[in-house]
């Protein structure tokens, strides 16, 4: 089974995530993607984060972990601290190549936490946990979250 990592980045009440136009359909993901052969999990945060989108972080912190099923697999989801940097896609990254094909689209951006709440997620239980952890307090130890199938096209 596939393991990947995904980003929780916020900036000024904003959080950074991956904008998705995938064949007519829209949605929001957390950034992030595939560990790879011989990789840790912290080596594949950090370059999938330069990766899609540039964005300099630390200090990151695992705080959930999901099994996200087919084509996702484990989730292991970090909670970072946001350094520096706009979001944009490295021109030379798969996404990037991807975009460029003009159907199935990969945007980096800012997204306003106040319309978290309102904007299609791949999996909408990932979704309501960050939000109850931005008004709670994120977990001190990874908190393992329902599995669940994607609620989109991946």
């Amino acid at each position: 089974m596939r393991k990947a990592v995904r980003a929780i980045i916020i900036r000024d009440n904003h959080l950074l995530v991956m904008h998705r136009h995938k064949f007519g359909k829209e949605y929001y993901n957390l950034v992030g993607g595939g560990i790879d052969f011989g990789e840790t999990a912290e080596e594949a945060l950090y370059r999938e984060i330069k990766e899609e989108t540039g964005v300099v972080f630390q200090n990151p912190r695992l705080v959930f972990v999901q099994e996200a099923g087919d084509p996702y697999g484990t989730q292991y989801i970090y909670l970072c601290d946001y350094v520096s940097g706009e979001p944009s896609l490295n021109p030379a990254s798969e996404e990037a190549l991807i975009h460029a094909g003009g159907q199935n689209l990969y945007t980096p951006m800012w997204l306003p936490l106040e319309k978290l709440p309102d904007v299609p997620f791949v999996m909408e239980n990932l979704k309501q946990a960050i939000l109850d952890s931005i008004s709670k307090g994120f977990p001190e130890r990874p908190l393992a979250l329902e599995s669940g199938e994607a609620d989109t096209v991946q």
